[in-house]
């Protein structure tokens, strides 16, 4: 255990930072899981889950959560996919 003051404050900090990404990041996985199984689905309500998609998965490259190359890819694999159900 830690023994000095600011030992003890970052681990706190730690704790809280733990805390509110992993929240952030099970958001963008629920958002992606919802885009994918519209798109299998082939769902009407696909723009809007993709917009949802893309809008959770930028904020996440925004805070530092995700690479925003990593992000870029995955963003672009979702289009790719609601494209083509789009053009079928």
């Amino acid at each position: 255990m830690a023994n000095k003051k600011s030992s003890k404050k970052r681990i706190r900090q730690t704790i809280k930072k733990t805390e509110i990404n992993t929240r952030a990041r099970s958001t963008v996985k629920t958002a992606v899981r919802a885009a994918r199984e519209a798109i299998a689905a082939k769902s009407e309500n696909l723009t809007e889950a993709l917009a949802k998609a893309t809008s959770s998965l930028n904020s996440a490259a925004n805070k530092g959560l995700m690479h925003k190359n990593a992000v870029a890819r995955r963003v672009s694999r979702l289009a790719k996919q609601a494209q083509a159900i789009a053009s079928k």
